[in-house]
């Protein structure tokens, strides 16, 4: 049921899903907008990119927990409003709001609607609405990031980690989240395509993990 309550979390969720953290961190202390560089994203990614892990491991948890926060608001802003706690409303709800929040970061009112790619936004989303497949997304992320050192590329196979987990690992019931884990998957596949076209033509851009990284055009 729409609710004032519902409408104002859902306008919350949303603007905490527009605090562009990699612009703000970029410009305060480094002095540059971090989209003007690397791929041009403002995300996790192109900051772990750009200015390496130093900026880009503050950017990362800073944008999960955006993802987590305003999906947990189907709870902070009472029960009595999205249904008792893990009933079908209230996970309803609680994607209703992720999804508001993974937009806000796509499309920041806070910086000009020019975002990120929502990988991390999104994974803290995944946290809050399922806490098991979250930790197997890390797990994937994790292995194939030391692998590859493709932050892409981790994130690519985390995103599908989440869907074939969902359905053949945990075996859902509740249909929204296997809809929405396949959405996950349309989701990263458009906004990653410039980045599978790189992989592919092997000119995708690697993080190293250990070094100091030096800002690149």
């Amino acid at each position: 049921m729409i609710s004032v309550y519902s409408i104002g979390a859902l306008i919350i969720a949303y603007l905490f899903g527009s605090i562009p953290t990699a612009v703000w961190i970029g410009q305060a202390f480094y002095g540059i907008d971090v989209r003007e560089y690397g791929s041009g994203n403002a995300g996790a990614t192109n900051t772990f990119r750009v200015l390496g892990k130093k900026a880009g491991i503050p950017v990362m948890l800073i944008d999960i927990f955006k993802g987590w926060t305003a999906t947990n608001l189907a709870f902070f802003i009472g029960l009595s409003v999205t249904g008792p706690e893990h009933s079908v409303q209230y996970v309803n709800y609680q994607l209703a709001l992720g999804i508001v929040a993974v937009m806000g970061h796509l499309f920041p009112i806070f910086a000009g609607f020019r975002g990120g790619k929502g990988i991390a936004t999104l994974f803290g989303m995944i946290l809050a609405v399922h806490f098991p497949a979250a930790l197997l997304c890390v797990l994937v992320f994790v292995i194939v990031l030391l692998l590859t050192k493709y932050v892409s590329l981790s994130s690519i196979s985390a995103g599908f980690t989440f869907t074939f987990s969902v359905i053949f690992i945990y075996q859902v019931s509740v249909r929204a989240i296997v809809i929405y884990g396949m959405a996950i998957c349309i989701l990263i596949l458009v906004t990653h395509q410039k980045n599978i076209e790189r992989l592919l033509r092997g000119k995708e851009s690697k993080v190293n993990l250990f070094k100091k990284k030096q800002i690149q055009s």
